[in-house]
């Protein structure tokens, strides 16, 4: 990344993110001491950048400024595998697993990955307990049911926002903020759901709400830095959760919905941004 300027702490610089964001523009804003630092990725012009904040600073309308860009520099895109790789293994492991075990059918590769072995005998299906899972060392079951998806429709909508919403935290807040962040909404909404509904679920949705809720609450506690999402977001995971409730989205055929973590991925992710935020600012200056 190349450094483009430095303004006071006290500088709002909210409606200039918001201004790269919309243009596509990957960029980080950095807390260094008492000064803000903006960054922006390789490729990226950082003289035009500054030129175009000088602007801004006078008093020109962004909105009346457009920025051209290389086919090769546009979009998310554009940041390189290496700055988002994280939220591509997360993609990457989801679609393995899925296929591996063919959506659930695969028995004996689907047992692997969920919270608690099952045993198959005698036309009956049997679940180990939750004890028998530490006891024997198998830590991953706490996690793995988020690879887990039971139709394609299931996967894609889950992968579609991890790829929007990981690789903007994974890149403007660090790979520590979006690891902490999967591991404790993917811990927490399993648990939950495993003690509604037994070890029979699985997927990345409780993990997807903690994303979008750590993004909307990071955005109104950090305007300087915020994320970028859409704030009506919120209001349609709760209208999802609302429905998926009601029982409605079953009616409709989307099947059973693990409401329980899409609950407690929410309220997760939303708890997280205190230890987000502490991450962020004891992180190195990015390359």
């Amino acid at each position: 990344m190349q450094k483009v300027l430095e303004v006071p702490l006290s500088e709002d610089l909210s409606e200039f993110a918001e201004f790269l964001w919309m243009n596509e523009i990957p960029h980080r804003i950095m807390e260094e001491k008492d000064v803000q630092q903006l960054w922006v990725a390789r490729g990226i012009d950082p003289e035009k950048v500054s030129m175009v904040f000088h602007l801004w600073k006078q008093g020109v309308d962004l909105r009346t400024i457009r920025v051209n860009r290389p086919a090769a520099q546009k979009g998310l895109l554009a940041l390189g595998w290496k700055q988002i790789w994280m939220t591509l293994t997360l993609i990457l492991a989801s679609l393995g697993v899925t296929f591996l075990t063919g959506m659930g059918d695969n028995f004996e590769y689907f047992r692997l990955f969920t919270m608690t072995d099952l045993i198959e005998k005698n036309d009956q299906l049997f679940t180990t307990k939750l004890s028998e899972t530490l006891n024997s060392g198998e830590i991953w079951r706490l996690i793995t049911p988020i690879f887990l998806h039971f139709s394609a429709l299931h996967v894609i909508f889950n992968l579609l926002w991890v790829w929007v919403v990981g690789s903007k935290l994974e890149f403007m807040l660090g790979r520590s903020v979006l690891f902490g962040l999967v591991m404790v909404t993917g811990l927490l909404s399993n648990l939950a759901q495993f003690f509604i509904s037994g070890p029979l679920f699985g997927g990345m949705s409780g993990v997807v709400f903690g994303l979008l809720a750590y993004a909307w609450l990071w955005d109104r506690r950090n305007p300087a830095r915020a994320v970028g999402l859409p704030p009506a977001l919120m209001g349609f995971m709760v209208l999802w959760l609302v429905l998926g409730y009601s029982g409605l989205l079953e009616n409709v055929g989307l099947g059973a919905i693990a409401n329980t973590a899409h609950l407690v991925g929410l309220l997760a992710g939303m708890a997280f941004v205190p230890i987000g935020e502490w991450l962020v600012r004891s992180s190195q200056r990015p390359e």
